[in-house]
């Protein structure tokens, strides 16, 4: 691991950055240009103090996950990505394996997205990263473990996730769900991500199973939900699904529906969110928020 180099990347990076582009509020008047070390801290999920000593090439190597995290805090391109990944001996990720890294575009736009909630999952239905809003609409999904990050793993095998939808639309869900898969195993045929991904889902659930051999197939695009909170209740929403030119990640985009309360009642929710960020409270829902399909 080249800690010199990391640590000089890292911090000239850091310098470039503004807290407009990256969705922070400006703050005080700043004696150096860019974003101070504990801003990069809090957008990648990390202590300042590890980071700190990661920008004084002191740090230990980090894990693939943290660069992860710290490359899309410092909007890197795919190119600055493996740049930083090969200084800590890493192989960078890429090939046809699932693209986990949201490109600067993506994530810029997501920080302008912030009176509404919105997210990029990958077309397996991983989330990898949401805004405020999406956060408090729905949960921290990001820091479920494993594959509880893929929306259809939770809807196929945690029973707790259907409790919200109607009943009459279970299967159609279901469907949905399969539908899409299908989709991306065709744009990805012998994928090692998504043939380990489907058959799991295939042994873990014989609903799963079942739909699969239906052969059913359609991308998952535009829909109406309904959100369920448990403070504000339920918020009718367009969601409006757009896809990288490579079709591996979706940027999701919740609208209030027009003619419904849901505009006020997702200025409610920003105002309950602003309370408990102010008294260091984190939202965390453990159960399910959207009564038709929580990612997308």
């Amino acid at each position: 691991m080249d800690r010199s180099e990391l640590a000089d990347f890292l911090r000239r990076r850091r310098e470039q950055l503004t807290t407009e582009a990256v969705g922070l509020p400006p703050g005080a008047r700043r004696r150096t240009p860019g974003l101070r070390r504990d801003e990069v801290a809090q957008l990648a999920g990390i202590s300042t103090d590890y980071y700190t000593r990661l920008e004084q090439a002191r740090g230990p190597r980090p894990s693939t996950q943290v660069l992860a995290a710290l490359t899309r805090a410092l909007r890197c391109t795919g190119d600055e990505r493996d740049h930083v990944y090969l200084l800590c001996d890493h192989a960078p990720p890429g090939g046809s394996r699932t693209d986990k890294h949201v490109g600067p575009g993506l994530m810029h736009v997501l920080a302008k997205l912030d009176d509404i909630p919105a997210a990029v999952i990958t077309d397996l239905g991983e989330c990898l990263v949401q805004n405020r809003m999406h956060i408090l609409l729905f949960g921290d999904q990001t820091e479920r473990p494993g594959w509880e990050r893929f929306h259809a793993w939770r809807w196929f095998t945690d029973p707790a996730i259907r409790v919200l939808a109607p009943a009459q639309d279970a299967d159609r869900l279901s469907r949905r769900q399969v539908a899409d898969l299908r989709a991306t195993a065709a744009r990805r045929p012998k994928d090692p991500d998504v043939v380990e991904f489907v058959g799991a889902l295939r042994t873990a659930s014989a609903e799963f199973d079942r739909l699969w051999n239906e052969h059913e197939v359609a991308v998952r695009l535009s829909d109406t939900k309904s959100a369920v909170h448990p403070e504000v209740g339920v918020i009718e929403v367009f969601c409006e699904t757009l896809l990288t030119p490579s079709a591996t990640q979706r940027l999701l985009i919740y609208w209030p529906l027009p003619g419904t309360d849901a505009a006020e009642k997702m200025e409610l929710l920003r105002v309950i969110g602003t309370q408990r960020l102010d008294s260091g409270e984190q939202p965390s829902y453990s159960r399910p928020a959207d009564v038709n399909d929580i990612s997308g």
